[in-house]
């Protein structure tokens, strides 16, 4: 059972058959409202019954969904996008009810994820097999892509619809069948996003949700008729989560964590080197795997940054995410008080470091929400880089400042790392800007654009220990992920040129 005791609240479901199906598990986790720190209902935990179930629907709906003409599956991918398109204030006020992000926010999220609906909804073209007429003589040679059949999809709790987003639509397009594993922090939106799938006309066991917590995850990872996972979260889970599924021979992309640093040459503008620092790194209570962590100030230009970054933080209103008197927040809360607990005891580890904590917000509170989980954005300056609060992934609003010497000395240190998941850079020198592509060993890269992900038709991945596996997400990656290819060689003989039997090894004549 969850750690409370919970009365009338409502109990989260799965997603099996094409309906809500109440869990017999009797096991259950809190789902809380980050803002008020309230219990606000209760998340089915499944059992093997219940696993076992989720993916047996799942493979009875690919028989009949992998059947489904193109056409007939492009018009239910267009009939969810306009579905999607019309309904997302309803979707993101959810969001904001779970996780606690503002609901811009939350809106941005959703339309972020919408990019890959819109892409999906051109799967035609990026599914056709190649053909090659006369490859020898009467002999043709051509590649057929197919399904894979049964997929999984395992998403965390920062972004609760943009990242099944990021996977669901394209596995569908392909003809797949998918069971999505939600966080269990905050997972109502993926059953009202199965919901709104049903309305599109997916055939019943096409799309399955699956509510649960370990046992639900290592049910997918050791299924063998689930033929793929697909996993964006924490890098320990992320290699877990790749090294157990590919052991159980199934295809894997895993993105996993960051520490994702901002490179700020002499030249650049200030301003807006601190306006993109402060979106970049209190964005979404820097809940987010590319958020930037560490600001690297190529001197002489440190103390201004820190000065200018200061100055806006004054100006940040946090609050509730769904705002109070019709007034949004710029900042929510963090989605537990567990989770808020971590973020502060890394900037007790800066402080008992020797770093200066310019800006501390282990202490803010917010009235009228004083048991909600809120922390404040934190400014850190001076930390060493042998510090855990500079070399772990926080995942809270807490930015630090390392003041380097050089371009090489800033390069070393963002290379030297073990993720690669995002980094910028800022300058007007474009000669600085192409070196820094060429030598920086991170996967996606901004160029005065502190938050590079890419859009949909691009693909979205990192290096080193932000992924593991076989893909990346989304764009052709995606596709490339969810089908797999048959070569087919073909001769239809002339009985009149017939020329018997030849036990050679076949040759190109």
């Amino acid at each position: 059972m969850g750690s409370e005791s919970l009365v009338d609240v409502a109990v989260v479901s799965h997603w099996i058959d094409g309906a809500e199906r109440a869990s017999t598990s009797g096991r259950t986790a809190p789902v809380y409202n980050p803002a008020t720190g309230a219990v606000q209902a209760e998340v089915a935990l499944a059992n093997q019954a219940e696993i076992d179930a989720a993916i047996a629907s799942a493979e009875a709906g690919f028989r009949i969904w992998s059947e489904y003409s193109i056409a007939k599956r492009q018009a239910v991918l267009f009939a969810f996008r306009e579905l999607l398109n019309a309904r997302k204030p309803e979707l993101a006020r959810l969001v904001t009810s779970e996780h606690g992000k503002v609901v811009s926010d939350a809106m941005g999220e959703i339309l972020r994820g919408q990019e890959v609906v819109e892409l999906a909804t051109g799967f035609p073209h990026l599914i056709k097999g190649a053909f090659s007429e006369n490859a020898s003589t009467g002999v043709d040679v051509y590649s057929l892509k197919q399904p894979l059949g049964v997929v999984g999809v395992i998403s965390p709790f920062n972004f609760p619809v943009m990242v099944p987003l990021w996977f669901v639509p394209i596995a569908l397009a392909a003809g797949n069948a998918v069971v999505l594993k939600p966080s269990e922090k905050d997972p109502s939106a993926a059953l009202w996003v199965a919901k709104l799938w049903k309305e599109a006309g997916l055939p019943d066991g096409a799309f399955t949700v699956l509510q649960g917590d370990k046992l639900a995850v290592d049910g997918l990872l050791s299924s063998p008729v689930v033929q793929s996972i697909s996993f964006v979260g924490s890098t320990p889970i992320a290699q877990y989560i790749y090294e157990t599924a590919s052991k159980n021979g199934k295809r894997v992309q895993a993105l996993g964590g960051a520490k994702n640093h901002m490179l700020v040459l002499p030249d650049a503008d200030l301003d807006l080197v601190a306006d993109s620092a402060v979106n970049a790194g209190y964005g979404a209570a820097g809940e987010r795997c590319m958020a930037i962590s560490v600001v690297l100030a190529v001197e002489p230009v440190a103390d201004d940054l820190v000065a200018k970054i200061t100055e806006r933080i004054a100006k940040l209103r946090i609050g509730n995410g769904a705002g109070m008197d019709g007034v949004e927040p710029d900042m929510g809360p963090l989605i537990t008080d567990v989770h808020r607990d971590k973020v502060s005891s890394y900037v007790d580890i800066a402080e008992q470091d020797g770093a200066k904590i310019v800006v501390d917000g282990r202490n803010i509170a917010v009235e009228g929400h004083e048991h909600g989980f809120f922390f404040g954005p934190t400014l850190i300056d001076g930390i060493p880089t042998t510090s855990r609060a500079y070399t772990e992934e926080i995942f809270g609003p807490v930015l630090s400042v390392v003041r380097v010497s050089s371009y090489e000395e800033g390069l070393e240190l963002i290379n030297s790392g073990e993720f690669g998941n995002g980094t910028a850079i800022f300058t007007n020198d474009g000669g600085a800007a192409r070196r820094f592509q060429r030598e920086v060993e991170v996967g996606m890269i901004g160029i005065n654009v502190p938050i590079p992900v890419p859009v949909a038709y691009h693909s979205f991945g990192g290096w080193k220990k932000s992924l593991f596996g076989d893909a990346k997400a989304y764009g052709v990656h995606g596709f490339d992920f969810f089908t797999r290819e048959k070569a087919v060689t073909s001769r239809w003989l002339d009985p009149a040129t017939h020329g018997g039997i030849d036990l050679g090894f076949p040759q190109n004549t």
